[in-house]
């Protein structure tokens, strides 16, 4: 599973088959579909990536909350990490 553009339909936000979902871009692996979880957002949600190197992350201008989430091999753009906006207290949500 690649993650796509944002078009108004994201295909994967209700996608809970086994799996793991890549960089569109390089194909390295992101995150597992054991880390999903169903959100309100139309993203895709996960607790956590499946390397520790799966994703970089900067911080996001006037955004404290965010961070600026890349593939950690080719720096295709992926999104966000929203800290402390997980299922769980204290998780953050990617």
């Amino acid at each position: 599973m690649s993650f796509c553009s944002f078009s108004g339909g994201e295909v994967f936000q209700k996608h809970f088959d086994p799996g793991v979902y890549v960089c569109a871009k390089c194909g390295y692996e992101l995150f597992s579909s054991r880390s999903k979880y169903a959100h309100s957002s139309p993203w895709p949600a996960f607790t956590e990536t499946i390397h520790a190197d799966s994703v970089a992350k900067r911080p996001e201008h006037n955004r404290p909350e965010a961070l600026k989430v890349s593939c950690g091999k080719c720096g295709n753009g992926l999104g966000h990490e929203f800290l402390n906006d997980g299922p769980k207290k204290g998780q953050s949500r990617f």
